[in-house]
């Protein structure tokens, strides 16, 4: 990318001029020389920098700052006009947004961060854009933010979406990216919650049956799941009267099955009269459900620049290769490959934990697992729906639970990453992960860029970001067997493929084994040699069988999805085959689901 001018960035969640010696001001080279650099504003008690004097020179504000809370960018050519919108005089800029297609289902593909929240808030109407004008408050209601998006985009297909906007025919539904707020706003049973959305119970009875909503719609809000929780406020926005309907990151909590689903019903939402946006990071989801992409990229908490439409095939492997040719940009330097599988023999390596055929009863839930064993240098994936045992299984690997029947036999020392983690602390990184964290740094800390997070407490966190800390933790083990559940739950697209990387080199490197759940295909695909397959009736029974080797487990994992997998011929990632097309016809003739 061809750099233009230099910002200024300050998070102010990081910045605490209450416990650090202010050195962005004490350091700054205007301030020493008598002129006005970095100061307290007084409107947020942060540190702030006028655009306007900002120089090479501030780097040293930036590296003194203990919180990490300052950072110079060079702002690429493409952003050199105003933005779409800026948070405030040293906060995050959006330049470009995703425009929506009327019956096709468009997606927003980058990383966490970077805008795509915000770009999807200004085309619901939630957010006013300000062009970078900071005198513009979002409660100004002579402001016409419409008229300003419409002159803007004037002589492109966006100009006709404002001007419908602005004449009362779009109207939106919203589904955002955090769902935990609804329990707050409503209360009442779900079927209660879905019946003050519409008063449609034929088209209440009928998402209900499709998103698996029946068996509890009689269940307070407050206590469903989240998995639960995403499936009813993806029926709720689906209930509203809309024409243009934006979904944040709906695959969240969600296992592959309901994924699957969730793509099917929202391409079948797409119509002539009606428009469907998704941001979501599930790149086997997002190319089977999307027709086109936009990509976005910059600087996390910085800036963000949407890129041009692209179709969904071309715009998934532009991401991944980090270069769009059509506007000669090249965002990211290295590629994200996706290496050719070759099948590997069951090796006559020593084995690292067996079990025998075990039962496992929790209260009217079962679980039966066939007796199986993973060896040393096995990396293997589990694959299963939400309620089926997984984590139950993984915490009887790890001891923390004991079988009904049937022995587990872990001869070596394991580590262990639950699904769940609790953040509610004060400890700062760098003491969380102790000393021994400099013996990784090459392996882990930087790969996973953990280095701007040790000054900072676990509950400042994002889930993201403290998902990213307790891999390396577990990582970090003197041990010979290590066991994650659901390590790229909250991380983007991006960052996905970082941590199965890491997994799966310092496997390699270590000779070292691992077992991962996890419910992104892509994610499982890149890492996984061998697969656990749990099928069976969610909170009812469970059953477990494996290690298979990786397509024939995909083979058991797939015969009751009714979809086939296909590799990219440019990519070689695994993409879904459109159910009855002549290549899947071809794969379930042949048996070969997934092709490795």
């Amino acid at each position: 990318m061809c750099m233009s001018k230099r910002i200024a960035i300050v998070d102010n969640y990081k910045c605490d001029p209450s416990r650090c010696a202010q050195e962005c001001i004490k350091y700054d080279p205007i301030n020493r020389s008598g002129g006005e650099g970095f100061y307290l504003s007084e409107e947020t008690g942060k540190a702030t920098i006028s655009q306007e004097a900002t120089s090479e020179a501030h780097q040293i504000c930036a590296k003194k700052c203990p919180f990490d809370a300052i950072k110079l960018v060079k702002l690429p050519q493409e952003a050199s006009g105003k933005p779409i919108h800026q948070y405030d005089e040293n906060g995050f800029r959006l330049y470009n947004l995703a425009i929506p297609q009327f019956g096709k289902v468009v997606g927003i593909l980058g990383r966490n961060g970077i805008g795509k929240s915000t770009a999807v808030k200004i085309l619901s109407g939630l957010v006013k854009p300000n062009f970078g004008d900071l005198s513009i408050k979002e409660n100004d209601a002579e402001y016409d933010a419409i008229g300003k998006l419409i002159e803007h985009y004037k002589g492109t297909i966006a100009q006709a979406y404002f001007e419908k906007m602005r004449d009362g025919e779009i109207v939106v539904a919203y589904k955002p990216q955090s769902i935990n707020t609804i329990p707050q706003m409503f209360a009442g049973t779900v079927g209660e919650l879905l019946g003050k959305v519409s008063e449609d119970k034929e088209r209440i009875d009928e998402l209900s049956q499709k998103l698996s909503l029946t068996n509890f719609l009689d269940h307070d809000i407050k206590s469903v799941s989240g998995g639960e929780l995403q499936r009813i406020a993806i029926a709720a926005t689906m209930l509203k009267k809309a024409n243009v309907y934006i979904f944040d990151e709906p695959s969240s909590f969600l296992d592959i099955k309901q994924r699957l689903i969730i793509a099917r019903i929202l391409r079948e939402l797409a119509d002539e009269d009606t428009s469907v946006i998704v941001i979501e990071h599930d790149l086997i989801l997002l190319d089977y459900m999307t027709d086109f992409v936009h990509i976005i990229y910059g600087e996390q908490a910085a800036y963000g620049i949407i890129s041009k439409v692209k179709t969904s095939k071309n715009g998934i492997n532009i991401y991944l290769n980090g270069y769009i040719p059509d506007e000669n940009i090249q965002f990211r330097p290295n590629k994200i490959e996706f290496y050719g599988r070759v099948e590997r023999a069951d090796s006559d390596q020593p084995t690292l934990a067996q079990w025998s055929e075990i039962n496992k009863s929790l209260g009217t839930f079962q679980l039966r697992a066939k007796a199986g064993k993973v060896k040393k240098h096995d990396v293997v994936g589990i694959l299963g729906e939400n309620g089926i045992g997984k984590s139950t299984f993984a915490k009887l690997l790890a001891g923390e639970m004991k079988a009904d029947s049937g022995e587990i036999d872990t001869q070596v020392s394991l580590s262990y990453k639950p699904q769940h983690i609790d953040t509610d602390s004060d400890e700062l990184v760098m003491s969380y992960l102790g000393e021994i964290s400099s013996r990784h740094d090459a392996f882990l800390i930087k790969p996973l860029g953990i280095e701007k997070l040790m000054m900072q407490e676990l509950k400042s966190l994002s889930g993201g970001q403290i998902q990213i800390v307790e891999v390396a933790k577990c990582l970090m083990a003197d041990v010979q067997l290590f066991l994650l559940d659901e390590p790229s739950a909250y991380l983007d697209t991006e960052q996905r493929l970082v941590v199965s990387k890491v997994i799966r080199d310092l496997m390699m490197e270590t000779g070292k084994t691992a077992l991962i759940i996890d419910h992104d295909l892509l994610f499982i695909d890149y890492l996984s040699d061998k697969l656990l397959v749990f099928e069976g009736e969610p909170a009812k029974a469970g059953n477990v069988t494996g290690p298979f080797g990786l397509q024939d487990g995909m083979n058991e994992f797939l015969q009751d999805i009714n979809l086939t997998f296909r590799r990219d011929e440019e990519t070689n990632r695994p993409r879904a085959n459109k159910v009855d097309s002549q290549i899947d016809q071809k794969q379930k003739n042949d048996k070969t689901l997934y092709i490795i």
